[in-house]
């Protein structure tokens, strides 16, 4: 990889001691999705495997698609290309992705005979593609910055076992939460004990930092949020902390549109060390709301960064200043960069980050 860094540099552990809330010299910044579509090396690589399934399941592509945003922007984290929905097609669920239709599974669950035949996935059987990406990608890294690994919570998997692909409100699922909730807890606990193994073999491969996406959290009330997702958000922590190759290593939930009364607290007594938040949430209310028991993540609107430069850099210096001069902040948007960014806008923003970033003293 080009650019190797002294070991001194701080972008090597920038964002594991922002984590941590320890000093930094600089607020540390990295993007959902920022390997993807709006990077036309992106485009031209994945044109090259023929569908998506082959780019996600080949590692040396996913690998390099993991690099390319680093080989354009001062990021401080490389994050592992994948999909959240590796877990339910390694269960046979049938997972296709359909040209402007998004994911689709051939068998989807609908009866309590369909969940009972699940088992847990072997992450270096059905699942080692990604673990020896995750190999492959530290060994490319060499140390220059960490590399996040990752999955989509059991509520989220869930979502789209369930109902079949993706949808608006994801109606299958939670009429099963009112309608069969036994079945529907069978199917999480699976999921949860599948989610954190499938982590813990990232870790075991070399990821740095884990993350859980809860992108569906946000369509429960909040009493079906704390028993249908932070139960078994909160049990995925916990099995982590137990696993002696992913114990150490941080773990960031980002539940979207999960911000009521009380959720937030709950999230970040679950276990976590950082919590992602998503930009209906102002940043300074969720500092003083989680106070020091977590850092946070986040959380610029993605649409930002469609607007002029000079917009992008007056949106990062007001985000930087309401969190304030407190540790454990990790700059990134509040959801993941959107197809049609000017890859131009994102060196615009990592650079005021950065540069912003060290005005507000951590």
């Amino acid at each position: 990889m080009a650019l190797p860094l002294a070991t001194d540099d701080p972008r090597r552990t920038r964002l594991l001691r922002a984590l941590r809330r320890e000093s930094v010299d600089t607020t540390p910044v990295w993007l959902m999705r920022q390997a993807g579509r709006y990077l036309p090396e992106y485009r031209a690589t994945r044109a090259r495997a023929g569908s998506f399934m082959r780019l996600a399941q080949t590692p040396e592509l996913a690998c390099e698609v993991t690099l390319q945003p680093l080989l354009r922007f001062d990021l401080d984290a490389a994050i592992l290309f994948s999909d959240i929905l590796t877990i339910p097609d390694a269960m046979g669920l049938g997972l296709s992705f359909v040209e402007g239709e998004g994911p689709r599974f051939a068998r989807p669950l609908r009866t309590a005979g369909d969940i009972a035949r699940l088992g847990v996935p072997d992450p270096e059987g059905e699942l080692r593609y990604v673990p020896d990406t995750v190999r492959l990608v530290r060994r490319e890294l060499d140390g220059r910055v960490p590399l996040i690994g990752f999955a989509g919570s059991p509520w989220t998997l869930a979502c789209y076992m369930v109902e079949g692909g993706g949808s608006r409100d994801f109606a299958h699922a939670k009429t099963m939460a009112w309608n069969d909730p036994a079945s529907l807890h069978r199917l999480l606990g699976t999921l949860a004990h599948a989610v954190a193994d499938y982590l813990a073999a990232q870790a075991a491969a070399g990821a740095q930092v884990l993350m859980v996406f809860d992108t569906w959290g946000g369509l429960l009330a909040p009493p079906m949020f704390a028993g249908f997702s932070l139960r078994y958000l909160a049990e995925i922590a916990q099995r982590l902390r137990a696993h002696p190759a992913a114990r150490a290593v941080p773990l960031i939930l980002f539940a979207k549109g999960v911000h009521g009364a009380g959720q937030l607290e709950a999230l970040a007594d679950s276990g976590c060390a950082a919590l992602g938040v998503d930009w209906t949430l102002p940043i300074a209310e969720a500092r003083l709301r989680v106070g020091a028991r977590v850092a946070l993540q986040g959380n610029l609107d993605p649409a930002a960064l469609h607007a002029k430069p000079e917009a992008i850099e007056r949106e990062a210096a007001g985000l930087l200043q309401a969190f304030g001069p407190h540790p454990g902040h990790v700059f990134n948007l509040g959801h993941g960069i959107t197809p049609g960014v000017p890859p131009a806008h994102v060196a615009v923003l990592v650079e005021a980050v950065h540069r912003l970033g060290r005005r507000v003293p951590a």
